[in-house]
């Protein structure tokens, strides 16, 4: 019996003793598990990157001057926002589209589906949201590398980003998607190379539908892929988002044309991309003429970002700012090359000013200010010199042939704005469409000497226009015929 008891009481006591061993063994693996799992570098605790998981949670902290308490005024805090993301900043393009699309109720004054559309479209294609910052080997089971905090809520930030892209693209009208693509490559066409770079991904099929890398997880969930991409049966049952994917159709040729455009920036980053676009298919290379051609002939969609506003009255300012040598030394030529009288013209034809005067002292400060406020710049009662180019692309926009016609000398002679041939031609042939005969004059003159890929030399269209310029009374053109029609009358006499 002794012995027995001693037996019982032995098996008793090793099972209290392996209970908590085995307890504390499952938990050790759960924990392990759990950390695995989680975002490194979570200070706050485990959380969790899931579908289901709340948007506070996983969504990145936005910068305080983005959102402090100092940006009570709405039309203050939307200047400064659209400052930063005209920069490539990438939350502050968050925040646009998700104040545009009116997130919070208090910003349902503003509510815009394509200004919205227009920032989240950027905020993918912008590669601050998708290069990893900190992914190192981390170490872990079966030799996983998992991401850091701030590029998992980056890729929750995107995640959400595609949901709402394509929800608003869903829901329009082609022409409305057509606003909302044109906003974008202009907007992206104000960065100078990096920008053409970004359009050149957007339409390059290597790469994802806002030119991430092609096995980026959230491009793979737009197409409806899963990660591995085998295409299996169960990628064809997945959704996808399919009207974000397709706002920018796939094109050898334009994504050769952005290319080109990034390298005639002077960068020569661009020009290594160009020429490894070029080996990257057998069939890129000989586009080479044809794009050379289409780049000199290329303008962005807008002479400067749409200043409509919605319902609440606070324009769509555009934020971007002369970049180089080359746009301060065109706009230093402003004072003293463009005559004043021009912008005063542009002001009275837009409805500022009553009369045109030859002075800028001579506009009162409420005129200036009128201006600044239909730009969406700040009122401070002092016309810069962007400002007056501001006025007369403005005029010019909403039809005045007189300033239309400045524009375009502007453009060719590089004043306000670095030379640019390709617009001064358009803006030429605008204002002749209005019937001005300087404008038809000046384009006879481009078809009688060539501008390559603008206006190819061809003198039976510069007569032409040089005729019809001297019918509509342009004293240089009225005298230019009086000498021919008098050559040709000496010549019939001789005979």
């Amino acid at each position: 019996m002794s012995e027995g008891h001693s037996d019982r009481d032995d098996h008793a006591r090793s099972g209290n003793r392996r209970g908590p061993v085995a307890i504390a063994a499952v938990a050790g693996v759960l924990a392990l598990t759990a950390l695995a799992m989680a975002s490194c570098g979570d200070r706050d605790g485990v959380r969790f990157w899931q579908r289901d998981a709340g948007a506070a949670s996983n969504a990145c902290p936005r910068p305080a001057s983005l959102t402090g308490s100092e940006f009570n005024a709405q039309e203050t805090g939307l200047r400064a926002l659209r400052r930063a993301a005209f920069r490539g900043d990438f939350f502050a393009q968050l925040e646009l589209g998700a104040r545009y699309a009116a997130v919070r109720a208090t910003d349902k004054n503003i509510e815009d589906p394509i200004e919205s559309a227009t920032w989240y479209a950027l905020a993918l294609s912008n590669d601050e949201g998708y290069a990893p910052i900190n992914r190192v080997d981390r170490g872990g089971f079966g030799g996983w590398r998992p991401l850091s905090k701030y590029d998992d809520c980056r890729a929750y930030e995107r995640h959400a980003a595609y949901q709402r892209l394509d929800r608003q693209l869903g829901q329009m009208t082609r022409d409305e998607q057509e606003a909302v693509r044109d906003r974008v490559i202009y907007v992206l066409s104000t960065q100078d190379a990096n920008g053409y770079r970004t359009l050149a991904r957007l339409h390059d099929g290597l790469y994802g539908p806002f030119g991430e890398p092609e096995d980026n997880r959230e491009a793979r969930e737009a197409w409806g892929r899963s990660q591995n991409g085998n295409g299996d049966a169960r990628d064809r049952n997945r959704r996808g988002y399919f009207s974000a994917t397709n706002l920018f159709q796939r094109n050898d040729v334009d994504a050769y044309l952005y290319n080109y455009l990034a390298v005639q920036t002077g960068d020569v980053g661009a020009y290594v991309l160009l020429k490894d676009f070029e080996r990257s298919a057998p069939s890129r290379g000989q586009y080479q003429g044809f794009v050379e051609t289409k780049a000199r002939q290329w303008t962005p969609p807008f002479e400067f970002y749409p200043n409509s506003a919605p319902r609440s009255g606070v324009p769509f300012s555009d934020e971007s700012r002369p970049r180089g040598d080359a746009y301060e030394y065109a706009l230093g030529r402003m004072a003293g090359e463009l005559p004043f009288i021009h912008v005063s013209r542009a002001l009275r034809y837009l409805g500022i000013a009553d009369t045109a005067v030859a002075r800028p002292e001579d506009l009162s400060k409420r005129q200036i200010e009128t201006l600044e406020a239909m730009l969406g710049h700040p009122m401070e009662g002092r016309l810069s010199y962007l400002e007056r180019v501001r006025a007369i692309q403005m005029a010019a926009i909403n039809g005045s042939s007189e300033a239309q016609l400045v524009l375009a000398v502007m453009y060719a002679e590089g004043i306000g704005l670095p030379a640019d041939y390709a617009r001064a031609f358009k803006w030429f042939e605008e204002a002749a469409r209005q019937g001005s005969p300087e404008a038809k004059f000046a384009m006879s003159s481009y078809f009688a000497l060539g501008v390559s890929g603008v206006a190819d030399q061809d003198k039976a269209q510069a007569v032409a226009l040089r005729i019809d310029s001297a019918l509509s009374g342009f004293g240089p053109s009225a005298g230019r015929l009086q000498a021919v029609l008098a050559q040709v009358s000496r010549s019939q006499q001789r005979r």
